[in-house]
């Protein structure tokens, strides 16, 4: 019996081809999609899991506090005395490891490199994450002093296919490390990836970092610390019990306690990547909203490859009455009538689920480049989701071919030889209903997009108070005996560069470092109750960017007191109470420089417009700054040449040092990467929504044109002309459109609201949106009608009028 089912099943599919075709496509992209997506989603949802004890590995953030008790700063570090201490008086922390990210010019031979993911790491940490050794002792390879283990790829780059264990290499031109061991790169779903790990012992040297300072500074809060819990242990008691921990440990000025102006916090390290924000994130996160959005779409488009079937199943149904009218007369039972129908469905479902896959493999590559991921169909082959992919293509199937089959087959034999139940198909409420849905998904997509471009394009145009093009950034340029003012002589002497400032960090970045501050109030100074985050700079860094004076001067060299005075930007004035031109001259401590402001900057946004406006002090700084940027003069065509000439300098100062270098505008686009993520996936999933809509939409209009063929012959007989019923037939689909476009429209706008609600500064949504939005939906759902609107309407009359 079921291969009777088949065998009819596939030839009613083959006899209606054009119906088949649709069907088939519609449901292949819906299903492609939702695969794809699927996959995406399986990556973001796997972040950390590799580690035999995720479940057990937390992470130790400190949050700072304000005057009010509320949070001013979010670190996903903590300061170094943190981790032993932990160990020494939470019996429940089984294990307790600290890592230190940094950079550094590593050198082997001739090859060396400046590179990143440089990590000093515990001995232990093998103990907590899970790692595979290529080659060395896990026990001791970062027991000692002055180890350093390497990635696979990275003892390839520098050993090609010799031995690296026990070989040396330099660090930083001044360190000589032992290689004692190798490991394989962690997952692309981790949320750290070292590429080198040096024994956190050699911090101890004072050289580097220096005993002491593990053990008493509390300030410098760039240190990761996991801990293991132990089997059964509870991380919300252990957090509960972190305010008196910190009283008891961390100094106080006798009257504030710790815990009141800073919290420690367990993030679970399954966590971090989907539902940890804080200010100091190792590698970009992700976020939990997405998911459960790009999840959300991916059911929508299928819910629409759904809808195109019934919606065609159930206009075909019409023609198919009789045979079921006839089967049931000679005996057939209902339930076999059902299994037919079903069977149908399950088999073009088939055929579709195996063009998805191929789709699937053929749009993976591009998918992977677009994402930045490495996603790999093999992933879709484990147990759990071969389950989860048998149970939708069934459940499509099913859900498809469910409305034919169960109402159709539900009528008496007699009422559908008579064509009762023909007629009651046709007046197709369910079909208007389902058109509708398909084209309210469709519309809401196509305003998101819409929303997503002119947020994106808001941002591009918005005027961030600085000057960010043509801007070449330098990191870690030199040490203390590098003369920095013959190196911008040299620099500006090539004639390609305007001006050279350094800064202990850069516009596109974020400000971490604050300092207690104090303002003169009345006769005598009393502390600063805002947030105030410090800028260190030296005299050139706001002529490179060309921020306006708001009031008073810049910092210059010729005043040598410079160095105890502040800058304030406008914000750090207003919350102060002052205007600008108040606050030149007023007393003023900053950390440990205790001096005056002597210039009020205009604002300028130095981190992401997510951000609200920082209140910023900046200081002269005339210790070692992290950053050199170099601004490049006289418009595009001078960069190319004024990089040769910069790199041409840098070699004649840093000869050991590679010319690595990055432009300001990039990583400042690199800002908003996953918007135009968004907007471009927006744009995709919105033009796949509308294609299979259309789909749906050309086969719906082609069954209206057959089933009113003879209408039409009538109506061309009596005088009407080719555009009226054109206009007659397109009409009802167009109804159905506005319809959908008034449902779509108000959902739309409240989950854009509050996607925009995540940025600190935000275009509005217009209401052109909206009717860009509904006029091409409109635009596109006539041309798919009216082709086959037109065709019926040049029929000759007589041709119509003798079809049966």
């Amino acid at each position: 019996m079921i291969r009777n089912y088949l065998l009819i099943a596939f030839r009613n599919l083959r006899k209606h081809k054009a119906f088949s075709f649709i069907n088939i496509i519609g449901v292949a992209v819906g299903l492609a999609c939702f695969l794809l997506i699927s996959l995406y989603v399986k990556d973001e949802l796997s972040y950390d899991r590799y580690n035999v004890n995720a479940d057990r590995i937390y992470r130790v953030a400190r949050t700072f506090l304000s005057s009010e008790g509320t949070p001013s700063l979010r670190l996903a570090q903590a300061a170094p005395p943190f981790g032993p201490l932990i160990k020494q008086d939470f019996p429940e922390a089984e294990q307790v490891v600290r890592t230190l990210e940094t950079n550094g010019l590593v050198r082997y031979g001739e090859h060396r490199f400046d590179e990143q993911d440089v990590y000093f790491a515990e001995a232990n940490l093998f103990k907590v994450f899970s790692f595979d050794f290529a080659s060395g002792n896990p026990e001791k390879a970062l027991e000692n002093p002055f180890s350093i283990m390497l990635s696979r790829p990275m003892a390839e780059k520098y050993f090609g296919k010799e031995n690296p264990i026990g070989k040396t290499v330099r660090y930083e031109n001044q360190y000589d490390l032992t290689v004692t061991g190798v490991y394989e790169p962690l997952p692309a779903q981790a949320h750290f990836h070292p590429s080198f790990l040096l024994s956190f012992s050699t911090l101890n040297d004072p050289r580097i970092y220096g005993a002491e300072g593990l053990r008493t500074n509390w300030s410098n809060n760039s240190f990761n610390t996991y801990v293991l819990l132990a089997k059964g242990s509870d991380p919300q008691r252990m957090e509960k019990a972190f305010a008196p921990f910190q009283d008891k440990h961390v100094p106080s000025d006798g009257s504030t306690k710790a815990s009141k102006w800073s919290q420690l916090t367990l993030q679970k390290v399954t966590d971090i990547h989907l539902y940890s924000h804080t200010d100091s994130e190792i590698e970009p996160t992700s976020d939990i909203k997405y998911v459960y959005l790009f999840s959300a779409i991916g059911l929508f488009i299928l819910l629409i490859a759904c809808i195109n079937y019934m919606n065609l199943a159930t206009a075909r149904s019409a023609g198919r009455a009789k045979e079921v009218g006839m089967r049931k007369v000679v005996g057939a039972l209902r339930t076999q009538l059902v299994g037919q129908f079903l069977s149908e469905s399950l088999l073009l479902v088939s055929f579709a689920l195996g063009i998805a896959i191929v789709l699937v493999l053929l749009c993976l590559p591009a998918l992977n480049e677009f994402t930045q991921k490495k996603l790999a169909f093999s992933q879709l082959v484990d147990p759990v989701f071969l389950t989860i992919l048998v149970t939708i293509t069934l459940l499509t199937g099913l859900v498809a071919g469910s409305y034919p089959a169960f109402f159709l087959t539900s009528f008496r034999p007699i009422g559908v030889l008579k064509g009762q139940v023909a007629s009651t198909l046709r007046t197709g409420k369910l079909r208007q209903v389902l058109v509708v849905t398909q084209f309210a998904i469709a519309i809401a997509l196509i305003i998101a997009t819409a929303v997503v471009y002119n947020q994106m394009n808001y941002i591009q145009n918005y005027r961030l108070g600085y000057q960010k093009d043509q801007i070449v950034l330098l990191s870690d340029v030199g040490d203390s005996t590098t003369n920095y003012q013959t190196l911008k002589q040299e620099l500006k002497a090539t004639g390609l560069v305007q001006a050279v400032g350094r800064s202990s960090r850069i516009p596109s970045g974020r400000l971490l470092d604050s300092w207690d501050a104090s303002a003169m109030k009345g006769d005598s100074m009393a502390p600063v109750n805002i947030n105030l985050r410090g800028l260190q700079i030296d005299e050139d860094f706001i002529p490179t960017y060309q921020i306006e004076m708001a009031a008073g001067r810049n910092f210059s060299r010729d005043y040598p007191t410079d160095t105890s005075m502040t800058v304030l930007n406008e914000t750090a004035v207003k919350l102060l109470g002052w205007t600008p031109q108040q606050a030149i001259g007023k007393r003023f401590k900053y950390g440990s420089r205790n001096g005056q402001i002597i210039g009020v900057t205009k604002d300028y946004h130095f981190e992401s417009l997510h951000q609200n406006m920082s209140a910023i002090a900046m200081v002269m700084a005339p210790e070692r700054l992290n950053w050199m940027s170099v601004h490049i003069g006289g418009g595009g065509r001078n960069v190319e040449a004024g990089l040769k000439q910069i790199e041409s300098v840098w070699k004649r100062f840093f000869p050991e040092r590679p010319f690595d270098y990055q432009f300001l505008d990039a990583r400042f686009d690199r800002l908003y990467a996953r918007e135009r993520t968004q907007q471009t996936l927006f744009s995709i999933f919105a033009g796949v929504a509308i294609l299979i809509s259309c789909l749906g939409l050309f086969g719906l209009s082609m069954f209206m044109a057959e089933q009113r063929t003879k209408e039409i012959g009538i109506r061309k007989v009596l005088g009407a002309s080719e555009i009226s019923l054109v206009t007659l037939f397109s009409t009802d689909f167009m109804k159905l459109v506005v319809i959908a476009l008034l449902i779509a429209s108000p959902i739309a706008w409240y989950a854009m609201h509050n996607w925009l609600n995540s940025f600190a500064y935000r275009t509005d949504i217009h209401w052109w949106v909206f009717l860009l939005a509904g006029g091409l939906t409109v635009l596109i759902a006539l041309l798919t009608v009216s082709f086959q609107s037109v065709k019926a309407a040049l029929m000759n009359p007589v041709k119509s009028l003798r079809t049966e």
